[in-house]
């Protein structure tokens, strides 16, 4: 039979799933060229083992940072066959770093994807260059708001006051004060955001 595995990037799970099924097809075809005996299985040749799942998890490691900029998740597997401590935390700051990459740097890397591919086309009689882009105020200080009052929350709740009313107090004003800035990031979100701007530009024109 077939195997339709594949999903718009083929990484992390389903690397995986593909790495099992290309296992057990590599197996069956050494199996029939004389390589193995019918009653071997390639778990067996641990050389060949380890090889395998390293060179499968790194051809994962290297499609993932073209595609995503980190790693492939869940290569722990992939290399080892289980699932680590260390792996779960990897495929977290991988997944942490993804989101903050894909939302606040990522713009610029998919503007020259569509001008190399050909998706947006350069008119040489407009002088306006369409990356540009002026960020205003709320940019630069929102998020400096949010992050102190968020610190002075923690250091309020860690470092109490004389009495529970006043580190109360300091609680209520600082968590406030970075619940309300948050929401008018949240509420600013496309001017936070990189988005791509070349198709984009095409596509509102």
């Amino acid at each position: 039979g077939i195997f339709r595995s594949n999903c718009m990037d083929c990484l992390d799970r389903t690397n995986v799933i593909q790495s099992l099924l290309a296992r057990r097809s590599l197996q069956s075809q050494l199996q029939r060229m004389g390589v193995l005996h019918s009653c071997q299985k390639i778990e067996e040749q641990r050389d060949f083992e380890k090889t395998y799942k390293n060179a499968w998890a790194d051809n994962a490691d290297a499609c993932a940072k073209q595609y995503a900029g980190t790693g492939a998740l869940k290569t722990d597997f992939t290399r080892t066959g289980k699932r680590t401590v260390l792996g779960v935390v990897m495929d977290g700051w991988n997944s942490t770093f993804r989101y903050y990459k894909n939302n606040f740097s990522d713009g610029f890397r998919q503007d020259s994807i569509d001008l190399f591919l050909g998706n947006y086309s350069v008119d040489e009689t407009d002088w306006v260059n369409p990356l540009r882009n002026i960020k205003d105020w709320k940019f630069f200080t929102l998020p400096v708001i949010m992050v102190v009052a968020f610190s002075m929350c923690i250091i309020c709740l860690v470092m109490a006051g004389d009495t529970w009313t006043e580190t109360l107090a300091y609680v209520l004003f600082w968590g406030t004060a970075s619940i309300l800035t948050g929401g008018l990031i949240l509420f600013n979100g496309p001017d936070f955001v990189d988005a791509p701007r070349l198709v984009q530009k095409e596509k509102l024109d």
